[in-house]
């Protein structure tokens, strides 16, 4: 069955808010004819809508002009949000009015100002990009503020970080719809790291550590990712970028700013979260998977790095279905 997802835009909006989604949900059906997703653009006026780089997109239909029933309404952030957020006898009614008439409503970036405004997070969890976190907080009190999460569900509402977070949020809604193995192909078919758990900092293990110079290093980044499981060993790194052991260990330290085997372990982390957050999985199964072997020290990990054992993590963050 197709379903319907509207995606709202206004002058200055953050272009990859709107691309980014639009391209996951596209993939999702090359992919898989059935995942049909059909994606329509609006704004409060009809007419060319200027992104902040530039780009103008051409919106057909006004706000006025959208009816329900919506299965997803997204809502795209943008530098200039806090005026589109202070046309209140526009923009925020419509908003309201139309989030009333779908199923889930999602913001990108500071898109979340606008779903605040519109009195849709009184009591809700959410996050949004870090640089707007606090003065979201500041002005809703009584909206949950996470600012440290790629993206959070709450109920029917899901709100994501910065920019590039909104195809985390995408992918998350395709893996609530058809399961986790299109949203990972869709990872694969957009050449973009395996889907990010919304529980993540917004600074993945790759974002906290320094990009590498050395092209080599930026692909064993990517394929120590995908590889956890394996023997990941400082020797079997060296030798997977040809290096030796005493080279490679001061050159990747050099340009990635932590030694090789913190980063594996910061990756199993990161990887170990976000099964604990999204499966069922016993723990065992977990450390297996993610290349920490047994539950005793994937419990050790979690202390080292989180402060809390992975029964606690997944008590906090585990997703449930509404």
């Amino acid at each position: 069955m197709s379903q319907r997802v509207v995606i709202m835009l206004f002058d200055g909006f953050q272009l990859l808010d709107l691309a980014g989604p639009a391209d996951v949900f596209s993939a999702a059906g090359l992919l898989n004819p059935s995942a049909d997703y059909r994606v329509e653009v609006t704004a409060v006026q009809a007419g060319a809508v200027r992104s902040l780089s530039g780009v103008t997109v051409v919106v057909e239909t006004p706000l006025r002009s959208v009816k329900g029933p919506i299965d997803i309404l997204l809502v795209v952030g943008g530098l200039p949000s806090r005026t589109a957020v202070a046309d209140t006898a526009a923009l925020v009614p419509e908003v309201r009015r139309l989030a009333g008439e779908s199923g889930r409503v999602g913001s990108i970036c500071s898109g979340t100002l606008l779903l605040a405004e519109a009195g849709l997070l009184e009591g809700r969890r959410v996050t949004t990009h870090w640089a707007v976190g606090d003065l979201l907080a500041r002005e809703h009190p009584n909206v949950r503020v996470d600012a440290d999460r790629i993206y959070v569900r709450d109920g029917n509402v899901w709100t994501s970080a910065g920019v590039t977070s909104g195809i985390d949020l995408a992918l998350a809604l395709v893996a609530h719809d058809h399961g986790h193995d299109l949203a990972r192909e869709i990872s694969r078919w957009l050449v973009v790291y395996l889907q990010r758990p919304g529980g993540q900092s917004q600074f993945s293990t790759p974002l906290r550590a320094q990009t590498p110079k050395r092209e080599p290093l930026r692909d064993l980044q990517g394929w120590i990712e995908e590889s956890l499981d394996a023997d990941l060993s400082v020797e079997v790194l060296a030798g997977h970028v040809n290096m030796s052991v005493r080279h490679f260990s001061r050159v990747f330290r050099t340009e990635v700013g932590v030694p090789p085997a913190r980063y594996v372990e910061h990756a199993r982390t990161a990887a170990a979260k976000r099964l604990l957050e999204s499966t069922d999985e016993p723990l065992d199964r977990i450390a297996t998977r993610v290349g920490l072997g047994t539950p005793e020290t994937l419990y050790r990990v979690f202390h080292r790095h989180l402060k809390v054992s992975p029964g606690e993590y997944r008590r906090r963050f585990h997703t449930k279905e509404s």
